[in-house]
């Protein structure tokens, strides 16, 4: 019998700490991973760095290993070198621990080596054997193609002949990681598709959207299905309309010669922002697992109705980037068709805005509008639900400001977090209302920036966890919603200028002034 006596004392207990540090949840396989365009940009200030980062966090399994490959010749310790610098510039965390880099650094390693001559892949195939062997990871492995999409191709043929991919749903595994674009037009996705499935089966192939990694982004359904308050609104009877935002201040960065090839269109909308699209028109999935979540996902792209080739015009705003206002040093950012790699008489849009609709019961009517661009006022990137106004305007008055729709946007970037605008009353005699806002910060709240989205999404791939990756029918469904204004486009060229620093074309504005509304203020 226990007593009074034996029982602990009951103390207040501490609050949590705040950390900003992932917590795994699934067990960690010993797995080697090939890094495909080892030298490239996207290796060295992304991919590399989050390693670091879940190294630093205790993470990565014990049995792992990097291998990256490229045509550049390096030493193992030349190579480490390089990343050293890198990871020590682009990390989310700084300075460089010296101690995790040290232990981090003998998991990297490095093959020299042609994407598409045999004898290059099975010199790499010698490595893994010895490596694996070595660090005792069963066999598992995972190829990242971070390459030009020019290479995904001949990447994807070499592995399937040196049978470094092994087409099978069993122990060990084989994962394939391919980065965007997935193509360049519908035919050309269906193409890459049907390659992919020659090498591997499609419960291997992890097509990665690092958007769909933002703690934000997933906050999305846990705002939508882990809240009663919210679930019962999310319909055409009180939200008027869904502004979809991706905003850069920068350029085009030195990237020249694959944005003038891609556009806004493809480098954003195609990809990043019908999948936004997608988590916030979705169905509730029956289960939070990958098949469920991504079927709706695919039925929301697929009930959004590709616009007739002759709506295009109307439903659709281009612009492209000129010489904006001097910034406190007196400089002004080159115009997009005098940027290095841009043909000069390019019409390639750096700015698109549109008017979708996802036809079925729950948004029969609304207007999702999307816009994106570079060289605009700021970085900046939410999903902004905006409800129906208040059936009547009861509190008018000169000084109110308050019947304004109540809107909920949930912010991607930067300042990751969800405020909610609602109408209070000023205080005094007079019934004077006034906007205020409900602000949910994860910085604030978490005690740090969030984990960088390419640290979550290489553990799931680790995991076998393929619910924030794309399937394919996803993928398919995206291409065949652009392809009309693909089409429309190359018969009428044009794209309206707009100056750097300014949120795009007067055109964007009318887009939305037609329908008696405005873009969000942000």
């Amino acid at each position: 019998m226990v007593t009074a006596k034996d029982k602990p004392e009951l103390a207040h207990p501490e609050p949590a700490k705040k950390t900003q540090r992932p917590v795994a949840q699934k067990p960690r396989e010993s797995c080697g991973m090939v890094l495909m365009g080892a030298s490239g940009d996207l290796a060295h200030r992304k991919i590399i760095p989050a390693l670091y980062n879940l190294e630093l966090d205790g993470l990565l399994p014990e049995s792992f290993f990097v291998v990256g490959y490229s045509r550049t010749a390096f030493t193992d310790e030349a190579f480490r070198e390089t990343l050293r610098k890198s990871v020590g510039e682009n990390s989310r965390r700084k300075p460089l621990d010296a101690d995790v880099w040290a232990r981090f650094a003998t998991r990297l390693h490095y093959v020299a080596g042609a994407y598409d001559k045999p004898e290059a892949f099975e010199a790499l195939g010698e490595v893994l054997r010895r490596l694996e062997k070595e660090n005792e990871t069963m066999g598992n492995r995972m190829f990242y193609l971070a390459t030009p999409p020019t290479l995904f191709a001949p990447i994807l043929e070499e592995l399937a002949r040196s049978k470094l991919v092994v087409r099978s749903r069993v122990a060990p595994w084989s994962r394939v990681v391919i980065e965007k674009p997935f193509g360049h037009d519908l035919q050309s996705a269906l193409d890459l598709n049907k390659l992919v499935h020659r090498t591997c089966d499609e419960t291997q192939v992890y097509r990665i959207d690092h958007y769909l990694g933002k703690e934000t982004v997933q906050n999305i359904l846990a705002l939508r299905f882990g809240n009663a308050i919210f679930e019962p609104l999310w319909n055409r009877q009180h939200i008027d309309s869904v502004q979809i935002t991706v905003a850069e201040a920068i350029g085009i960065e030195g990237r020249g010669g694959y944005y003038d090839e891609a556009g806004a269109l493809r480098d954003i909308i195609q990809n990043h922002m019908l999948q936004l699209l997608a988590l916030t028109a979705m169905e509730p999935p029956g289960a939070f697992d990958a098949d469920s979540v991504r079927s709706e996902k695919f039925k929301v792209l697929r009930a959004v109705q590709p616009m007739p080739e002759s709506d295009v015009g109307k439903l659709t705003v281009r612009g492209q980037y000129g010489v904006g206002k001097p910034d406190q040093d007196g400089k002004s950012g080159p115009a997009y068709r005098t940027e290095h790699g841009v043909e000069p008489g390019s019409t390639t849009p750096t700015f698109v805005a549109l008017k979708l609709f996802v036809e079925n019961w729950r948004w029969a009517g609304v207007p999702f509008y999307l816009r994106t661009g570079k060289r605009l006022a700021r970085r900046v990137s939410e999903i902004a639900i905006h409800f129906q106004s208040i059936p009547h305007p009861l509190f008018r008055s000169d000084d109110s400001d308050g019947e304004k729709p109540n809107v909920l946007s949930v912010r991607i970037q930067p300042d990751e977090g969800i405020q909610l605008r609602f109408a209070v009353k000023v205080p005094g005699e007079a019934m004077q209302l006034r906007d205020e806002t409900l602000d949910f910060s994860y910085s604030k709240a978490f005690g740090g920036e969030p984990p960088e989205a390419y640290e979550r999404l290489i553990l799931d791939v680790m995991h076998g966890d393929a619910t924030l990756f794309p399937r394919e029918d996803e993928v398919t469904a995206s291409w065949r919603i652009v392809e009309p204004m693909l089409k429309a486009w190359q018969r009428s060229p044009q794209v309206h200028p707009y100056d750097s620093g300014s949120w795009g074309p007067e055109e964007s504005d009318t887009l939305l002034a037609r329908d008696g509304r405005t873009w969000r203020k942000l």
